[in-house]
Order: structure tokens, then C-alpha cells, then sequence
């Protein structure tokens, strides 16, 4: 999927998968197959994805689902879209569905992935709710999977230290799974984030489970694992970051248990770092001489290159207290969906900061622009521009120019069959 789209445009691939056949496929995304030897894999690809069409075409409108449940659609380009992922190549997310008041983009800046077994024991548990809190209160958001075990001890820690935190879901951001995660999932929504490549109303299925371990290993500037068993998903977020060249880091456990031998699995023949604490975990992302004393950040887009409606949003945002999106929407005379865009876009220029009661001006910023001290850029190539520029003002795209995206059916999963 990722070979048809780099090459035409998703309507254009959307109406090839319901009349090309298999052969057609493989020469449309550049595969020379003379001896027809991978049109079997072909066929069960065209397969899958005309189901997938056909089900989608009974189905609500995810953009609708989506405005109902308070859910937002990020695309690549967009303000608040991490540009890290970038790294994934064709696999790359075409799109993310994302519900919660935190920026994606700016949680993700600093941020490191914590994943690990489901039926972790009180050893793992504890170590994950601790690396939760402690990276939590030195700024840096946990990235993991809201699975019960380490996943959700990581996502707890770091509410409970009031920090914010990053769900990636293997389902809809409306469906709750596991469903005793329910509360969690609206705590996190409340202070964090919770995403997935999947639309509105979508239900797990085993092969999602894997398919976005690679998005929470690109997140992050490095992955932790805390406990898993030798063949498992952590195992296989693991590998993700190690392909990836970003840092892997392991944390050592008893020999006796058999949720630890994933992790000395990593440590003997992956050359995974050992870990054992937050300093080891900062110092393996080369961040413990930036986090001892977070400094102030000022802006790295000049004030004047700001569109209208996102100065007019920066205007309604209180210098002194803070404000909801809905009274900065009100304030600035904008529609919700615009303002919480523009305050995207803020935050990730570094005019605004997100705080627990709301959104509020970033204190004393210096009087020229300074770049963020652990920018994004570290995670991809330097061609990669943090807001685009590209026209005399900056605002957020607006809503109707997305809707076509959507409705052409990139909301589903990349790599999926």
C-alpha cells in the first residue's frame, strides 16, 4: 500500500483495489514479477483490503464518529503532527486519529516508550510506575500501549506524578480495550493523549497489536523494556527500535522468572543497555545534562509569520491563570475545531504551555526566537521543517480540506491484510 501511494494518489489507488487484478497491482507499486510468483500474496492483499471497503461503506462516517467523541484527524504536515515517524519510511502512518487535550507533537518531543509484559508481576509493576512518575516529573512523556501489566503501571505513573502521557491503540481512540481500562483511558484523555491509526468505532484485532508497536517505537528518542517474555509484543517493539537505530534498554529481573528472560534475552544478544533507573534511562537518550534543570523555551516561529485566526487564538490565550479551548474559542470568535488546531500549532512553536486547568502564554520567553533544546529534528533527517513555512502566515489547515482524505479511505491501518 505504502509503494501505491508514494506513486499516485489515494483516490486514484482506492479505485485501482476495486477493479485492478493482482498482476496489475504488483506492476502499479514497481514489483517485476514475469514468473507471477508473488501473485498469490497479491491476491490475498486485494483481497483484504476490498473486504475492508466493503465494510467501511456500511459504516458511519468516521469524521462524524470522530467530532462526537471529542477525537480530532492528524495527517502528516500538520502542526501537530510528529515528524519522527517519518523514520518508518512506506511505513509510515498515512494518518492518526488522536483524542485528548495534550499536542501530540509536543508530548512526543521529549519522549520515551515504556512497554512490557501483560501479566507482569509486583516487581515490574513497580519499576514501570516508577520510570512512569520519574520521567513524568522531569518532562518527559511515557509512550506505551494501554495493555493491562507494564503498559498501563507506566501510563498510572505518570498521571499520578502529573505529567502527561501517550496511548498508542491497536482500535478505535472511542473503544475502550482492555475495558477495564476504561477510567484510565479518561484520565489520560484529560492530561495526555490517546492515538491510533484506525477510525472511530474500530475493534482490535490480533495483527493490529503488532502492526502499531512500530508507531510507539518511532515515537519515542528510545524504547525501555521491563519485563517480557522471550517471544512477545514488547519483544517485538524491541526490534522495531533497534531497526530503527534509536536506543534499546532493558531492565535486568529476577533469573527465576520467565517475564524476564525477554529482557536478558535483549541484554546477552542484542547489546540492549541495562537499565535500572531514570538516569540511566535519560542518559542512554542523551538527556541528562538538558533535564536537571529544564530552561524556559521561547518561540521558534516569529510572531509574524502567524495566520490570523492563530493570532487572534494567541490573543485570547491569559497570560496570568489559564483558559479551556472552549473559552479561548470563545474569546478569540473562532470555531472549536480552528482553535484547538491553532493551539496546536502554539504550543509546538513554543508560544503556549499546557497545564492541568487549561492552556496559558509561555513565561517570559527571550526576545528572539530560540530553538527547542531537544528538538525533533535529532529523530530524522534535517530536511524536515517543524511548522511549515511556506506561506507569508501560518494557521492550521482548515476542516473541509481534510474530509476527502478520510472518506477515501486512509483512515485504515498501513501494512494491515
Amino acid at each position: 500500500m505504502g509503494e501505491l501511494l508514494a506513486r499516485m494518489p489515494a483516490t486514484e489507488v482506492l479505485a485501482r483495489i476495486r477493479t485492478a487484478t493482482p498482476g496489475e497491482l504488483l506492476e502499479l507499486a514497481g514489483e517485476h514479477d514475469p514468473e507471477h510468483a508473488h501473485e498469490i500474496a497479491a491476491a490475498r492483499r486485494l483481497s483484504g483490503w476490498r473486504s475492508r471497503l466493503t465494510a467501511r461503506a456500511t459504516a458511519p462516517d468516521p469524521l462524524v464518529v470522530a467530532r462526537a467523541t471529542g477525537a480530532r484527524l492528524v495527517a502528516p504536515g500538520d502542526p501537530e503532527w510528529p515528524t519522527q515517524l517519518e523514520a518508518l519510511g512506506t511505513a509510515q502512518p498515512y494518518l492518526l486519529w488522536v483524542r485528548g487535550t495534550a499536542d501530540l507533537r509536543h508530548s512526543c518531543l521529549e519522549s520515551v516508550s515504556v512497554v512490557g509484559a501483560r501479566n507482569s508481576t509486583a516487581y515490574g509493576a513497580h519499576v514501570a510506575i516508577g520510570l512512569g512518575a520519574d520521567l513524568a516529573e522531569r518532562g518527559w512523556a511515557p509512550v506505551s500501549g494501554g495493555a493491562y501489566g507494564i503498559d498501563g503501571s507506566v501510563h498510572r505513573g505518570a498521571l499520578a506524578a502529573g505529567g502527561p502521557t501517550v496511548v498508542v491503540l491497536a482500535c478505535g481512540v472511542d473503544v475502550v480495550y482492555p475495558r477495564g481500562h476504561a477510567g484510565l483511558f479518561a484520565e489520560v484523555a484529560s492530561r495526555g493523549v490517546l492515538i491510533s491509526e484506525w477510525p472511530p468505532g474500530w475493534h482490535p484485532r490480533r495483527m493490529q497489536f503488532l502492526i502499531r508497536n512500530r508507531v510507539i517505537a518511532a515515537l519515542s528518542r528510545g524504547t525501555v523494556i521491563v519485563e517480557a517474555a522471550a517471544r512477545s509484543g514488547a519483544i517485538n517493539t524491541a526490534r522495531y527500535a533497534r531497526d530503527l537505530g534509536r536506543p534499546l534498554m532493558a531492565v535486568p529481573g529476577p533469573v527465576t522468572s520467565e517475564y524476564s528472560e525477554g529482557c536478558h534475552m535483549l541484554l546477552r544478544e542484542w547489546a540492549a543497555c541495562c537499565v535500572t533507573g531514570i538516569a540511566d534511562v535519560l542518559d542512554h537518550v542523551g538527556a541528562l545534562s538538558t533535564n536537571a534543570t529544564p530552561r524556559p523555551r521561547g518561540p521558534v516561529l516569529p510572531r509574524d509569520e502567524l495566520g490570523p485566526i492563530s493570532l487572534s487564538v494567541l490573543d485570547a490565550v491569559p497570560a496570568r491563570g489559564s483558559a479551556g479551548p472552549a473559552v479561548i474559542a470563545t474569546t478569540a470568535g473562532h470555531p472549536i475545531e480552528d482553535t484547538l488546531r491553532s493551539l496546536g500549532l502554539l504550543a509546538a512553536a513554543g508560544f503556549i504551555d499546557h497545564t492541568e486547568t487549561g492552556w496559558r502564554l509561555r513565561p517570559h520567553p527571550p526576545s528572539t526566537p530560540d530553538p527547542p533544546s531537544t528538538p525533533d529534528s535529532a529523530l530524522h533527517p534535517p530536511s524536515t521543517t517543524h511548522v511549515r513555512t511556506d506561506r507569508t502566515t501560518v494557521d492550521p489547515p482548515q476542516r473541509g480540506g481534510r474530509g476527502g482524505e478520510a472518506a477515501g479511505g486512509g483512515a485504515g491501518p498501513r501494512g494491515g491484510a
